[in-house]
């Protein structure tokens, strides 16, 4: 985190002298900053005398813009009254505060062309330090190096995967969040979203961005990273094409380091979402590596095809947590979505018409609604793979997504122009932050459609409202802003002796239901819906971290270093 500095305003109107202390917290913006033609705002905690606000060139100590303030606004979901501050007009690349006099300046922030250039590659880190089964050297990880743990490599099978005797040798992948189990489910849904970034934008990483062990070997780095996952899902795949649900211990380990963690791991239970999410994931991967590893990317295709088959001789196979067992459920009562997204996919890696036959569009719905994550949210990732291949998609098929999500983009902007910090959603559950990100994703696939300038605005509000301009004033990504998270949900974070937490994840967000104070979390006492978050590392259910998460943070950082100028 950087050190702050506050500047106090001279006789001169034009120029201003350094004083020493703090940034006040009282203007909330995008930490990180903007792009040259993108619609800027800030917000500003309402006090009387505030009807103005400048522009700092922070490298020149000159006022280079003053600016009125809007009329006051009373935002409920934040519990605030505030006045916004538009800067759209400042286009010119450099570092900038803004200075409301009598409350401060607000936290440094550029403005330029890639200017989340290196959040976006953090984004992705974030998920090399979250890899299990072997040791994170100093030489990648920093100071955030630690022991190999969970080598994974004899299994035991808890008696709900349907087996009693025997192991499986299931190394690698994901740490799935705070804890340090894997899940299928939420393994295939990110990739899911990480590949699609990917296909869209090919090479949006090189090799050695990353400073991963595989840098240097003449592949993305960012391939290289999600490979790393995709080959721990193939291991949890049975002889007969299902998927087993989980690696899990029986309960979730104390707050200590990776390899301080010893419990006995278990496969755990088998069932039909599963196997769906990973067949999507799986065809998905066929493409995505076809080119530059024809073998494995074969592989993938053929484990597709034999998860979709078993998922068609046992459609309604639902996952429940065994007694014995409270890990994460990440369980699911409708399958609808994982089969459209299984579908989809496969349709498009292998041109059969029998799964395009299989596709239900009367069952899908367009409308976002917050909170649906992994239970959900497949279905949009099926359609925009189809929106994106449009030259094997029947064009009848084509119109009705292309016309779906474009409605739902629409409205997506609409509630945005109208909420408490321009951003999509005004139900905020466990997580939200990712729901932010995944409705800005449905926006950023309109833009792709269709160049129209409201659906680029709505996706770059999203990601201000991520980075810094929210009721909390804090950009929700570790090690990234000047008011960040500390106290993540994260074991390692916890347990390392380290005063920062693991670069590189996002915390959850704001969550209203507040479940977490039976665990030791303390929240204000009817927090506004905004500001239903601490950064406290027992409050799991608001500053926890994800891979759900992460995934589609990368893919509208990634979007918008392509799209934005």
């Amino acid at each position: 985190m950087s050190s702050a500095v506050w500047f106090l305003a001279v006789s001169c109107m034009d120029f201003i002298t350094p004083f020493a202390n703090m940034y006040t917290p009282d203007i909330r913006l995008n930490q990180i900053g903007y792009y040259p033609a993108a619609v800027k705002k800030a917000t500003v905690l309402q006090g009387e005398g505030k009807e103005e606000f400048k522009i700092v060139d922070k490298d020149k100590m000159e006022v280079i813009h003053t600016g009125n303030l809007s009329q006051p606004k009373d935002w409920e979901l934040a519990g605030e009254t505030v006045r916004v501050a538009d800067f759209s007009t400042i286009k010119d690349e450099g570092t900038y505060m803004i200075l409301v006099e009598g409350l401060g300046y607000s936290y440094p922030f550029e403005i330029r062309h890639n200017v989340l250039d290196s959040t976006f590659l953090g984004s992705v880190k974030g998920l090399y330090y979250q890899r299990v089964g072997i040791p994170l050297q100093e030489e990648h990880a920093g100071q955030w190096q630690r022991p190999m743990a969970h080598p994974d490599d004899s299994v035991l099978f808890h008696p709900s995967s349907g087996k009693t005797k025997g192991f499986l040798s299931s190394p690698g992948g994901w740490y799935d969040a705070g804890d340090y189990n894997k899940y299928v489910v939420n393994g295939s849904f990110p990739l899911g979203q990480l590949f699609l970034l990917e296909e869209q934008y090919p090479g949006i990483i090189k090799d050695k961005e990353l400073g991963i062990p595989e840098s240097g070997n003449g592949i993305s780095d960012y391939l290289d990273e999600l490979r790393y996952e995709m080959d721990w899902l193939l291991t949890m795949q049975d002889a007969d094409g299902g998927l087993f649900h989980k690696l899990t211990a029986k309960k979730f380990e104390p707050m200590v380091m990776p390899h301080e963690a010893t419990s006995q791991r278990y496969i755990v239970g088998k069932g039909t979402a599963a196997t769906l999410d990973f067949a999507a994931c799986a065809a998905q991967a066929y493409r995505i590596f076809r080119e530059m590893d024809a073998e494995y990317a074969g592989k993938c295709l053929e484990a597709a095809k034999r998860a979709y088959a078993w998922a068609l001789n046992n459609p309604g196979i639902k996952f429940v947590n065994p007694d014995d067992i409270s890990t994460g459920q990440y369980g699911d009562t409708n399958f609808d979505d994982e089969w459209f997204w299984a579908d989809a996919e496969l349709f498009i890696a292998t041109e059969d018409s029998s799964y395009l036959d299989h596709l239900r569009m009367e069952s899908i719905d367009f409308t976002f609604k917050p909170g649906e994550s992994w239970t959900r949210y497949m279905r949009f990732l099926g359609m925009f793979s189809l929106l994106e291949n449009r030259e094997v998609v029947p064009p009848d098929l084509y119109r009705r997504l292309r016309n779906g999500i474009l409605e739902s983009a629409d409205a997506l902007v609409g509630k945005a122009n109208n909420l408490d910090y321009f951003q999509p959603i005004d139900d905020f559950h466990w997580g939200s932050n990712s729901d932010v990100l995944n409705a800005a994703m449905i926006m950023a696939q309109a833009y792709r459609l269709e160049k129209k300038e409201d659906y680029l605005v709505g996706v770059q509000q999203a990601m201000d409202y991520v980075l810094g301009h929210n009721a909390m004033g804090v950009g929700y990504l570790t090690g990234f802003g000047d008011k960040t998270p500390m106290f993540i949900h994260h074991r390692q974070s916890a347990a390392d002796g380290i005063a920062e937490p693991v670069p590189g994840l996002l915390s959850g967000g704001p969550n209203s239901r507040l479940q977490d104070v039976v665990g030791g979390a303390v929240y204000p006492e009817n927090p506004a819906p905004m500001k239903s978050w601490v950064d406290q590392e027992p409050s799991y259910a608001s500053n926890e971290i994800c891979l759900n998460w992460n995934a589609p943070l990368t893919y509208v950082l990634g979007f918008l270093e392509q799209e934005s100028k």
